[in-house]
């Protein structure tokens, strides 16, 4: 399966307090973004302070160390690896001294012209200390002595193309910035006199924060004594992702104007009057294919119900790093309901199909279980081709749509039939200009390369 992409949090306010509890609830929020690290880096204007850890957020993070200090700023990241291991030495944020002082940076996004960069700043002498694409960042700055950092990235963000939301902290300002595409969301909110800065908006509600706006793509927001400050270092060229959406956030964010729940609800909806069949009952795949098949249901009239448990104290299988065990999860966090599918024709949804394994066995769980039929529903078109912004796909021959139809694709499952979302039909239920999505995972148009 894919692997996910990562979240931020960071908050400003204009007195010292104890900021940890409300990174960690904040952090904690966006867990589903990321499961291999955490980190926290926080500021009193005087000193940096760095807490960082593999693993969930509760393993990762102790309040025995921030929480014992009162900051005015902090940033917080939790990580899936889209470039460089997953080891502890690229765990975020990074925190550097260069000529212009300390700097913390917090990245969710992918640098597509990344090794290009690296090759350039290593010849001329760079020596990094992680393998993430986020490090480049540090030391672009570290060349630009004598400016002030929101000179220095404007001239640092024309060089860099691809995915970037960041956070920035320095002892005197936390800084938001989004790309000129847009890809990975980034909003802002407010808590009392706190601003706050999260890449969706589920980590506001967990703390009663009330949810501004949502930076724009090209924009790059300034926090500090003075207040908040915009800047517009680029022209936006919108081409949000798509798999936001889809999959990625949670169910209860709002991106881009719409509410996720929603409209996973209306993939389902164009699903069923595209690709209707005569069923039985209409399950999801849980979690992720729940909205969805409730939608289907509605839609098409075929009651809904829940044919397949899960085990909500196993993480994701798409978060695991090893097709071991990806596949060893399937076994031990899905359960069918013999009850439910039995001798039943049987559509069950879900948000995608990538390599096909897990699809795979969970059919092979429900004709064990007594389904007569079983009819695959796919809420998004054919994955077809890579992501290089955010999100670490397989190669493209690993893409069982990339060389299969839903003919053979249902073969290999062992499914009676499988049908996918046109991409129209996707467009139509996110509700936003087809121009100002991206679609290369589905139909190979990148809007930048290297």
């Amino acid at each position: 399966m894919w692997k996910d992409k990562c979240g931020l949090f960071g908050i400003y306010t204009q007195k010292e307090e104890d900021l940890f509890h409300l990174m960690y609830l904040g952090l904690s929020a966006l867990q589903h973004r990321g499961q291999e690290s955490a980190g926290i880096a926080a500021t009193d204007g005087n000193s940096m302070y760095l807490q960082k850890g593999v693993g969930l957020v509760s393993e990762a993070l102790h309040d025995n160390e921030i929480g014992q200090r009162k900051e005015m700023a902090a940033i917080g990241h939790v990580r899936y690896s889209t470039y460089g291991a997953s080891v502890l030495d690229n765990a975020q944020p990074l925190v550097a001294k260069y000529s212009g002082g300390v700097i913390a940076v917090a990245h969710n996004g992918n640098i597509v012209n990344a090794d290009t960069l690296r090759e350039r700043l290593e010849y001329a002498g760079s020596i990094f200390q992680s393998a993430t694409d986020t490090e480049i960042i540090i030391h672009l700055l570290a060349r630009l002595p004598g400016k002030t950092v929101e000179d220095a990235l404007m001239s640092i963000l024309k060089e860099l193309k691809g995915a970037y939301s960041l956070l920035i902290l320095t002892t005197e300002k936390l800084i938001a910035i989004r790309d000129p595409w847009g890809f990975r969301p980034l909003s802002i909110g407010r808590l009392d006199d706190k601003i706050l800065i999260a890449s969706e908006s589920c980590a506001f509600d967990i703390m009663g924060a009330k949810p501004v706006r949502e930076i724009e793509p090209g924009e790059m927001v300034i926090i500090d004594k003075e207040g908040e400050k915009s800047i517009r270092f680029a022209k936006s060229k919108e081409h949000f992702c798509t798999f936001e959406f889809v999959y990625f956030a949670r169910p209860d964010s709002r991106l881009y104007g719409r509410d996720v729940y929603k409209v996973r609800k209306s993939l389902g909806e164009e699903l069923a009057r595209e690709k209707s069949i005569e069923a039985d009952v209409v399950i999801p795949v849980p979690d992720s294919g729940t909205p969805a098949a409730l939608g289907y249901a509605q839609a098409s009239g075929i009651p809904f119900d829940f044919g397949i448990i899960r085990n909500r104290y196993v993480g994701r299988t798409f978060i695991q790093p090893t097709q071991f065990t990806r596949s060893l999860g399937v076994r031990i966090k899905l359960n069918p309901l013999p009850d439910i599918v039995k001798d039943k024709r049987v559509i069950i949804v879900d948000d995608s199909i990538v390599r096909g394994t897990t699809s795979r066995m969970i059919v092979k769980m429900l004709r064990d279980a007594g389904a007569r039929e079983v009819h695959f529903r796919i809420s998004s078109p054919p994955v077809k081709f890579p992501c290089f912004y955010g999100i670490d796909t397989p190669d493209r021959e690993k893409l069982i749509a990339s060389s299969s139809n839903p003919t053979d694709i249902a073969k290999f499952l062992g499914a009676d039939s499988v049908e996918y979302l046109s991409i129209d039909g996707m467009v139509k239920a996110i509700g936003l200009p087809e121009d100002k999505v991206c679609l290369a995972c589905f139909n190979g148009k990148y809007p930048v390369l290297e």
